[in-house]
């Protein structure tokens, strides 16, 4: 069996040398997709040079309260991180770089979208030190790309791949959705060619989820575009499974697949439960205990950021910066919350949990304390659990929140 963890990083336990990856959100979008509900905004365009001031004196203020730290890897998220130009890009990393130890081989990843995608940009990311892109390309098929209000085409989307590769990348992810409207299998299976003939070094694929107060909640509540199938989505997510496992990628979590070497360390630092800080509008952190959230709104995190006394932060501990900070939610993790979500995201990953990992976190083992479930779940083909680790089955993945349900009930 081949593990995932390579690259593992130890708990942030508040003292020197701790660890924990970095994400910097990019609110902006030139044009808001109608399935969306991440925290990003269209048309706010003239906040973007004080927002990136604002995101360089979050990240003082956390360089100064948590003391030397260690950033294993760094993620910008949105929103649309393409849209900025490549000079505030390398100006958040180099600031990044100056107050953080960033390791010379981390992970360092931009979200991107394919209109986006120009020669001169990827020439300046790639000195600038973004060593992985995720593309976001969510269909192959142009009548679907419409469908999702995506502003590119699959012409687009295949042309900024071939140019991505050309400008030296060598690690690019590509974003797809299954399940969507009007979706049918044959137009899924042409979109996974496509993609796999293009040899990408990982894969996420999606089920598109219909949230709540977005435009595509409202058309399907009008009518004006169907109930997504879930049994057809099941069928997609099978289909998707085999003809990507033919490829050569490997399943290492529920919706992602990688050539072997290349999963995304980042992500699996979530779903190990580790440390990690978020700034920008909105950004979510887990570190110290603590779990905490920004303000939501761009122009009032720049304003909060604005109004602090950065001649402080030299006095400042995690705390202070707590307290301080552009923050508007905050969640002590005791142990109770922090076992359940151990075992919810360490699910997530086809390695499981292994068992020597969460005693060596929690001081007891998980097949002794949860024994009934785990067994209960094993009957139902769900899980399976040897000496070393606890793992979903095939079936398990496709109903795994069934399962992560079934453990929090037995707490």
């Amino acid at each position: 069996m081949q593990t995932f963890l390579q690259k593992k990083s130890p708990q942030d336990n508040g003292h020197q040398n701790s660890y924990a990856s970095l994400y910097i959100h990019i609110p902006f979008c030139k044009t808001k997709c109608p399935y969306c509900d991440f925290n990003t905004y269209a048309g706010i365009e003239q906040l973007i040079p004080s927002y990136i001031d604002a995101l360089i004196k979050e990240l003082r203020l956390w360089a100064s309260a948590l003391g030397p730290i260690t950033i294993n890897t760094v993620f910008f998220g949105g929103g649309t991180p393409s849209y900025l130009t490549s000079m505030h890009i390398e100006q958040l990393l180099r600031i990044t770089n100056s107050l953080f130890t960033v390791p010379k081989d981390a992970e360092i990843s931009l979200e991107s979208n394919p209109n986006d995608i120009c020669e001169d940009k990827l020439a300046e990311w790639v000195k600038a030190g973004i060593n992985r892109l995720s593309i976001g390309v969510q269909s192959l098929d142009d009548n679907l790309l419409r469908v999702l209000g995506r502003r590119h085409s699959k012409k687009d989307a295949i042309e900024a791949f071939r140019n991505a590769r050309q400008s030296g990348f060598e690690n690019i992810n590509i974003d797809l959705m299954y399940g969507l409207p009007y979706q049918k299998i044959e137009q899924w299976q042409e979109t996974l060619h496509y993609a796999l003939d293009l040899e990408p070094q990982h894969l996420s694929l999606y089920c598109l989820s219909i949230e709540k107060g977005t435009p595509f909640e409202t058309s399907v509540q009008k009518g004006f575009i169907p109930t997504p199938d879930s049994d057809l989505a099941a069928d997609m997510y099978e289909l998707a499974d085999k003809l990507v496992g033919e490829s050569g990628f490997e399943q290492y979590e529920i919706s992602n697949w990688a050539i072997p070497g290349y999963v995304c360390h980042h992500n699996i630092n979530y779903w190990r439960n580790q440390s990690y800080l978020g700034v920008g509008p909105g950004a979510h952190s887990h570190m110290r205990g603590r779990r905490f959230a920004n303000i939501d709104s761009p122009r009032a995190y720049i304003q909060k950021v604005k109004a602090l006394d950065s001649s402080s932060f030299g006095s400042w501990n995690f705390e202070s910066a707590i307290e301080n900070g552009p923050i508007e939610f905050v969640e002590v993790i005791d142990e109770r919350l922090d076992v359940a979500e151990t075992i919810m995201l360490g699910l997530r990953l086809t390695d499981g949990i292994f068992s020597n990992d969460f005693t060596s976190r929690f001081g007891y083992d998980i097949t002794d304390k949860f024994s009934g479930v785990i067994k209960e779940l094993e009957q139902y083909g769900l899980l399976k659990h040897d000496t070393n680790r606890l793992y979903l089955t095939p079936r398990g993945r496709l109903l795994g929140n069934e399962v992560f349900e079934r453990f929090l009930m037995y707490r």
